[in-house]
């Protein structure tokens, strides 16, 4: 009698019985769980309270004097031949530090005369006046020369021309907490450059009595070099060659719309359209 199985035949012990389930899977998806809910609890309060340790961590509150004390270090760099304006602080909101807080950014700008074809050696030369640990350099872009710098505590500095004989100094902080928020230093336009101002604003037909906006920025050495800027003026038909008298002929910039001159300590410069005439008057730091 033959020994083999047939195929199809049951087993003499019955069907077999499910595994049963092992318990350590489950305490293993239990405590799998359990950890991240720690670390993401752990990463906001380390966001929340333990020291700075990178850009995204340091408040809007806390660079905004490194900012300020940057765009003063760019105003001297720029030399009082050379500086034309402080641009007002800018504040964007919206930005993500983390998926689990909202930011905003600090950006700040200085104007700096470059006439076409010398924008290279205008950020050359003021990368050779910055501070040694700025590491600044000049490098080639995509439509020009650029400038490169670190001002530490993570605020970035950046350099390049404009289409009008200027080249655009911008001081960054990047997206970061809000904090307390930015708080400008205080200035007021109680020097030559309020009457230069009014004089430029007489001439191309501005209001003259207009509240101006009011922007500074420290001097390394002491003091504050300061912008006091007409906001919200009328177009004007006038032609910014009709600033030539104030300018004594001289002219730093006369490339329309945009018209710049220096009379005494001050820089005066001037955009002038049918839609709005800005005028920006600027007293910079000693060289």
């Amino acid at each position: 009698m033959s020994s083999a199985v047939q195929t199809g035949w049951t087993s003499s012990g019955g069907p077999v019985a499910p595994v049963p389930a092992r318990p350590w899977r489950r305490w293993l998806l239990v405590a799998t769980a359990a950890w991240a809910v720690v670390l993401a609890v752990l990463t906001w309060t380390s966001v929340r309270d333990d020291p700075p340790t990178v850009r995204e961590q340091r408040s809007l509150d806390q660079a905004g004097p490194v900012v300020d004390r940057a765009v003063g270090e760019l105003v001297r760099a720029a030399g009082t031949a050379g500086l034309l304006d402080l641009g007002a602080a800018r504040v964007a909101e919206g930005c993500r530090v983390t998926p689990f807080a909202d930011g905003a950014r600090l950006r700040r700008d200085v104007g700096v005369l470059a006439p076409t074809g010398t924008e290279r050696a205008v950020l050359a030369g003021i990368a050779e006046r910055l501070p040694a640990d700025w590491r600044a350099r000049v490098g080639s872009g995509l439509n020009g020369p650029e400038l490169y710098a670190d001002a530490g505590e993570f605020v970035a500095v950046e350099g390049r021309p404009t289409a009008d004989g200027q080249v655009r100094l911008v001081v960054d902080t990047g997206c970061r907490p809000v904090g307390s928020g930015y708080a400008p230093s205080p200035a007021a336009a109680t020097g030559p450059e309020a009457a230069a101002l009014t004089a430029a604003l007489g001439v191309l037909g501005g209001p003259g009595d207009a509240t101006p906006e009011l922007v500074s920025a420290p001097c390394p050495g002491g003091g504050s070099a300061h912008t006091v800027r007409s906001v919200g003026g009328p177009g004007s038909t006038t032609s910014p060659a009709a600033l030539a008298p104030l300018a004594g002929g001289a002219p730093l910039l006369d490339e329309p719309p945009v018209y710049a001159y220096r009379t005494g300590q001050v820089t005066v410069l001037a955009e002038v359209g049918p839609d709005a005439t800005r005028v920006a008057a600027t007293v910079g730091c000693p060289d």
